[in-house]
């Protein structure tokens, strides 16, 4: 399922609350918690050193049942455990219990190190009331002499019981400030989250086709920065939309009124574009989508198609479709990989061309018959006419030879159309051949001033 900018927004600064009011809780607890050690230890150790006045005395007179009964009064008193040891450890009273029961208390650690003349601190498990304490120990000297021990202890279950409220009221506190931030993030996250939806909104408005969706922010930040720049690119998108559509209908209706067959295939080879003449001279309605070897069912065009598309150049060819000859035309696209092809209609310029070729040819056979009776006759006038007629005599013979050559060309031109004709090459003279040229058109040069010359350097080809 995806996941709302909203509940991404709203969810990130609820991981970090909790975050932070966890780590709030753990650092609080163990400051608080350490500090009030810390407080009840000083407290300790200034009960110790005052208490160390009064015991002194006795326990320099060695008086140890007025000691145990002042320290017990004491204890009970000020609610705190009183222990008086001595040097080798044994206890010479004690506050709570009877002092000839204890073991020896050499071997705590705050014994240790207040028998090195220093204040002795512990907080661990007491043996004796099978509780967790609270110790501080201090020296008790007589001329420079350690004469014994006093130490003082609290039972760490009180201590426990007052840190146990004060987590409670911390908790309190933390949760109050936990839901007063997650009201003040849900907001956030609207007043943040709000505007993004709007623009997400609007912008699948634009995607389904609807332009005219505007989108308004009164606060003066970013987001109303982003806004603004939306609405003028939907502004843009929809100015480009109207012109693309125009342009298209104006395509589509050039690509209509064209007479000839238009078709664009694809590199996969399928029909994308056509008009309704390449419907109308294919014969068919089912054009959309389809492959073009099923529409045109000709092999001739089918290869030729696949020539362009693999070898992408510009190829033509002439091809019949329906009794009909069409000039194939095919435009390779190199940018999209794609084939524009036109079919133009030559049935008509075929058939006109066949009728020149048909009386060009019997135009030619029908000259040549009367110009090789006049060719016999002036043959035979040759011998029979003056001296004087030979010269215009001559004349009508050459002229009469260059029509019939005239006819042969017209003959030969025609048979060059024809498929299948194959070239005769032979050698020629050159130079002969451009004298008769030469001759042919001097008399024309010298009417226009024109001086024909013929330079070679005499040999022959």
């Amino acid at each position: 399922m995806k996941k709302s900018i909203f509940s991404k927004i709203f969810g990130g600064y609820i991981l970090i609350i909790f975050a932070l009011s966890s780590l709030v809780l753990i650092f609080s607890f163990r400051t608080i918690k350490s500090h009030y050690i810390n407080t009840l230890t000083n407290n300790l150790e200034n009960l110790a050193f005052t208490f160390k006045l009064s015991v002194t005395p006795l326990l320099k007179e060695q008086r140890f049942r007025k000691l145990d009964e002042l320290v017990k009064n004491l204890g009970k008193n000020i609610d705190t455990r009183i222990t008086v040891i001595a040097p080798d450890g044994t206890v010479y009273a004690d506050s709570e219990k009877d002092p000839k029961l204890m073991e020896n208390h050499k071997s705590r650690p705050e014994i240790i190190k207040a028998l090195q003349g220093k204040i002795g601190r512990s907080l661990r498990f007491s043996t004796t009331v099978r509780e967790q304490m609270l110790y501080v120990a201090v020296p008790i000297k007589s001329k420079n002499k350690i004469i014994g021990i006093l130490r003082a202890s609290l039972f760490i279950r009180e201590i426990n019981t007052l840190l146990n409220h004060l987590k409670i009221r911390i908790l309190q506190i933390v949760l109050i400030i936990i839901l007063f931030s997650l009201i003040g993030a849900l907001i956030f996250s609207r007043s943040l989250s709000k505007p993004i939806r709007e623009l997400a909104d609007a912008s699948q408005k634009i995607a389904h086709g609807d332009f005219n969706i505007k989108i308004f922010l009164k606060n003066e930040d970013e987001l109303k920065e982003l806004a603004d720049n939306f609405n003028y690119m939907t502004e843009k998108i929809k100015t480009l939309v109207t012109d693309l559509t125009l342009k298209k209908e104006e395509l589509n209706g050039i690509i209509s009124s064209i007479q000839e067959g238009l078709i664009v295939v694809n590199k996969e080879g399928r029909v994308v574009l056509y008009n309704e003449s390449f419907k109308r001279i294919i014969q068919t309605d089912s054009i959309s989508g389809k492959f073009y070897w099923e529409i045109l069912k000709s092999v001739e065009i089918s290869e030729l198609i696949k020539k362009s598309i693999n070898e992408k150049k510009n190829l033509s060819c002439e091809v019949e479709l329906n009794e009909k000859m069409f000039l194939f035309s095919i435009t390779f696209l190199a940018d999209k990989e794609e084939v524009i092809m036109f079919l133009h209609d030559i049935t008509e310029f075929k058939r006109l061309e066949k009728i020149k070729k048909d009386f060009v040819v019997n135009v030619s056979h029908e000259l040549r018959t009367p110009l090789t009776a006049m060719k016999g006759y002036v043959e035979t006038l040759d011998g029979e006419v003056k001296e004087t007629g030979k010269h215009y005599l001559d004349i009508v013979g050459k002229n009469t030879d260059r029509l019939i050559n005239i006819v042969q060309d017209l003959l030969l031109l025609s048979g060059l159309e024809e498929k299948g004709i194959k070239l005769e090459l032979e050698t020629v003279d050159l130079n002969h051949l451009v004298e008769t040229v030469l001759k042919i058109f001097k008399q024309k040069a010298e009417t226009k001033n024109i001086k024909l010359n013929l330079i070679s350097d005499g040999e022959k080809p």
